[in-house]
């Protein structure tokens, strides 16, 4: 029987069609993406290549680099979590709510642990509901906004005054003068990284992903694994919502509105394939300061921010188009 479990996930991982010329396009174009945008960046603008801008956009990315890790993952694995940021604002004010209580780093580690345990519910719901997972998870986020309001009664949550400053600590400059919101969003992207491309758990991701009838059959729990990639995912959106709260200063239950779609962006503009099995954390990582640039570019060339929606959908739509061409020339 063990030997069976064991044999499952390299079974139904070597069953993945073999790579072609194309695949290398769909692997790196997002790479050939940034760093033209950052040399065009730096070529029109005097500003962008300065220290302060550039901290500043790895600050500004590593809300949307967080849930886009979460993103990625679920994606990876065959589902969508539009809960994402509706998970982040219910653990944000759980952590000011908390905080006020126990302590602010209290509070931070109460933040987590909620977000991990409504991924665990995201995932238990969208896995014993059968439901598919963009209709699951979007019903799941209204109750989870509604939480929030219900716990907030619609008012914003501030820790205690004599808590303020502790509670801003994610915004304090760090390692490299970087903010400790992108040294913990760098830390959990490695993390993550790891997490998929060296265990078991991130082969039987991609094995889930890419044919979850053919893992069933090998002996994958693929509920177990969905479970656990919502529950991931719940975790980065605490992490999100607690860089935002200590931005912030506070709390509410509107807070990230629309981000969960940001994240998924991200996830399918840095290559991760909506179709699930194919992908990697660093994609979404990538997507995510992409998507940062685009927006810190359109403020330094001085652009209308009207049209920046229009040029991320557009981007969006992109970027679907050529993973379902390249899709269709490597098989």
């Amino acid at each position: 029987m063990s030997t069976s479990t064991t044999a499952a996930p390299t079974s139904a991982v070597s069953a993945r069609p073999r790579p072609r010329p194309g695949v290398k396009v769909r692997d790196y174009g997002i790479l050939v993406a940034l760093v033209a945008i950052v040399v065009a960046l730096s070529l029109s603008t005097d500003t962008f290549l300065t220290r302060q801008n550039l901290v500043n956009l790895l600050d500004q990315a590593s809300v949307v680099g967080l849930l886009a890790i979460g993103a990625t993952i679920c994606i990876i694995s065959g589902v969508f979590d539009l809960t994402a940021s509706a998970t982040l604002a219910v653990s944000a004010i759980v952590g000011v709510t908390v905080g006020q209580e126990v302590g602010v780093v209290g509070g931070f580690a109460a933040a987590v642990v909620a977000g991990s345990l409504l991924g665990l519910l995201t995932g238990t719901i969208v896995v014993k509901s059968r439901v598919n997972s963009f209709i699951g998870t979007l019903a799941t986020s209204i109750i989870y906004r509604g939480m929030a309001v219900v716990i907030t009664a619609g008012a914003i949550a501030y820790p205690l005054a004599d808590q303020a400053e502790q509670f801003s600590m994610l915004t304090w400059p760090s390692l490299f003068g970087l903010t400790s919101a992108t040294v913990m969003f760098v830390v959990v992207a490695v993390a993550a990284a790891l997490l998929v491309s060296s265990t078991t758990f991130g082969r039987r991701l991609y094995a889930v992903g890419g044919n979850a009838e053919a893992a069933r059959l090998s002996g994958i729990r693929t509920d177990r694994v969905h479970i656990a990639a919502y529950t991931i995912s719940g975790v980065c959106a605490s992490l999100a919502g607690l860089i935002l709260a200590s931005r912030a200063g506070s709390a509410q239950s509107a807070m990230a509105t629309g981000y969960d779609l940001n994240a998924i962006a991200a996830a399918v503009i840095g290559g991760t394939s909506i179709l699930g099995g194919e992908g990697a954390v660093w994609r979404g990582v990538v997507g995510a300061l992409l998507l940062t640039l685009i927006g810190n570019g359109f403020n330094l060339l001085g652009w209308d921010t009207t049209y920046l929606q229009v040029t991320t959908g557009g981007l969006i739509l992109l970027a679907v188009t050529v993973d379902g061409v390249l899709r269709r020339r490597a098989r």
